[in-house]
Order: C-alpha cells, then structure tokens, then sequence
C-alpha cells in the first residue's frame, strides 16, 4: 500500500474511482477528520491509502510527493483504453503514448498533480 496524500477523501474517491476505474476497497471512520480509505486497480494486490491533508506541509506535499519526478506505475492491458478514459476526466497524457522494448508507455498526471507511469507490458 502507498499512502497519496489528498485534499478531500470524498473527491479523490471519486476521482481515483471514476477516472482511473479503480475499485473502493475501504472507507472507515477513525475519527471526525481522520478516515482509512483504500483504493485499488481491479483485481490488484496493491493498493493507494488516500490520507486527507491535516496541515499545511502536508497540504503542500499534495501531488508533489515526489518532488515532481514519476511517482507511480501501474501496468495496463490496454493503454489507449485507460489514456481515452483518463482523458475524459481531464486526465491527459503529458506527450503521445510511444513504444519501448518493455512495451507501450504514457505518463499521466492525476488531478493533483501526482505523476503516473502507464505501462502495457509486451505479452
């Protein structure tokens, strides 16, 4: 699990949900501003902890976890499927999806800024 931090947990559940097909896996209540949501790819083992953002340095982090580098892969059965949908959701690819000897690739930002590899693994 990797922790993203967000600055709502209703808006990145719907966020990770709609634009990025993910599934929720959990949403409890610790507290009255604290929750544990998780979110996943379908069928993955791996999963994101959404962590609402209590501070201002954490409110600062928020898509800048990496300091601006990738901070996410995740592979894909079919890349333009996932970069189309994406796109629908304001989601866009930061240059055209190209070929590398692994397989096609994309890297896209999420809504807060968080960069993504999109991999589609020769098969």
């Amino acid at each position: 699990m990797v922790a993203v931090v967000v600055p709502d947990y209703d808006e990145a559940i719907a966020h990770y949900t709609q634009a990025w097909g993910f599934v929720l896996l959990e949403d409890s209540v610790r507290t009255p501003e604290k929750r544990w949501v998780r979110v996943a790819p379908p069928g993955s083992p791996c999963a994101l902890l959404l962590a609402k953002a209590a501070t201002p340095d954490q409110e600062a982090a928020i898509g800048q976890q990496a300091g601006g580098r990738v901070f996410l892969f995740m592979h894909c059965e079919d890349l333009d499927a996932d970069v189309a949908r994406l796109a629908e959701h304001g989601c866009y690819p930061e240059a055209p999806v190209r070929q590398e000897e692994f397989g096609k690739v994309c890297v896209v930002a999420d809504r807060y800024g968080n960069r993504w590899d999109l991999i589609q693994p020769i098969s």
